[in-house]
């Protein structure tokens, strides 16, 4: 390596003329007048690493602008959501719910869950035995919503909006007090529709953690379902409930017929794992998915797997919990004295309770929570 010094005349500008052959060199000047050390090394080092804060510096800027920007556009299209969803019900007739009244006049809260009683027109009786048990009436039920659970029957409209069907729900609503009414037309082979149009309503209604799906003939221990979902309270992408594979059928005329059989592989085949119709948890985010794409999630005849097939594809969290399907006594008041407390109680023969009008109020005797004060983290104790 050869190193080329210039002397320095006192009228002439001092200039250094170094040549390099690597691109960090200490240079010594050796038999010249003085020993220079070159720093440029260490100098080009501090520029680098300055200019690589900077860099990542404004990475993190832009990805937090990123997730800001995301979420405001999320929000943006749930609010979008629900004022469609209420302009689509004024527009056909159905009646708007004071839910949905409340929720534009006043700011959202934080709720623990949302729980949503399928029921239909003729379901009267079963309604009144559901709330003669389970589900907390008058002072009792505001009280829960302070401490952040929402309890809500679901029913749409008849065929003949304002119809007499229609008032007779109407009237009870006013009531009770305890209905949320969809823009939606009621009929048995539309349970995949209504529960996608529930999911979409309630979580543009309500900002909840859970929302609940519950047929109105099964027994539910209120206290025990929290604590439940509280378990999975940190958790993204939660679709919780028993989960089951059924035969695909293709036969026509039979019970839980496939008219789509032939997209579910060969004869003979089952279905992919989904939660069992009679009760089933998401969480906030698959709610929200369903309610901005609903209008390009495709619906099969039987609803429980119309839900499993919309998650079937996404990165969630499928949970199986076998409280959630107990059977009525002596099943679940054998768990119940063993200390191991039901979510949900029904008869898989029936696909709910035999007879529910009838029954309920025993089942609720043999196998609730009665006087158990269940405690929810963060939201205070629930009374009954």
């Amino acid at each position: 390596m050869q190193l080329h010094c210039i002397r320095v005349l006192p009228w002439q500008p001092v200039k250094w003329l170094l040549r390099y052959e690597t691109d960090k060199l200490n240079v010594v000047s050796e038999g010249c007048n003085s020993r220079i050390v070159s720093t440029d090394s260490h100098v080009m080092q501090e520029l680098e690493m300055k200019r690589d804060k900077d860099i990542y510096g404004e990475v993190y800027k832009s990805h937090n602008s990123i997730q800001t920007l995301d979420k405001t556009i999320s929000n943006l299209e749930m609010e979008l959501a629900a004022a469609r969803a209420t302009q689509e019900s004024l527009r056909s007739g159905a009646p708007v719910s004071d839910d949905i009244r409340m929720s534009e006049s006043s700011g959202k809260r934080k709720y623990l869950m949302v729980i949503g009683i399928n029921t239909a027109f003729s379901s009267r009786k079963r309604r009144d035995s559901v709330r003669a048990t389970w589900m907390p009436q008058g002072e009792k039920r505001k009280k829960l919503e302070e401490k952040g659970i929402i309890i809500r029957f679901v029913i749409g409209h008849s065929a003949t909006s304002g119809g007499i069907l229609d008032r007779a729900i109407e009237a009870e609503d006013r009531k009770h007090g305890d209905f949320l009414r969809l823009n939606h037309v009621e009929g048995y082979l539309e349970l995949s529709a209504k529960t996608k149009t529930y999911f979409a309503t309630a979580v543009n209604l309500w900002d909840a953690d859970f929302y609940v799906k519950v047929d109105d003939d099964v027994h539910v221990n209120i206290a025990t379902l929290g604590e439940t979902l509280v378990r999975h309270r940190s958790k993204p992408r939660i679709y919780i409930g028993c989960m089951k594979s059924g035969p695909v059928l293709s036969q026509k005329g039979v019970r839980y017929h496939e008219p789509e059989y032939w997209k579910f592989g060969e004869a003979g085949n089952k279905y992919f794992r989904h939660a069992t119709g009679q009760l089933y948890a998401i969480s906030n985010d698959l709610a929200t998915y369903i309610s901005i794409n609903q209008d390009v999630l495709h619906k099969y005849a039987n609803e429980d797997v119309s839900l499993g097939s919309w998650f079937i594809g996404l990165d969630a969290e499928h949970i199986d919990d076998r409280r959630l399907c107990c059977g009525t006594p002596p099943d679940c008041e054998w768990k119940a004295q063993a200390g191991n407390i039901c979510v949900a109680s029904f008869d898989w023969s029936c696909s709910g309770i035999c007879r529910s009008a009838e029954r309920i109020k025993e089942v609720h005797r043999r196998c609730g929570e009665g006087g158990y004060t269940g405690v929810l983290p963060n939201s205070g104790r629930l009374y009954y």
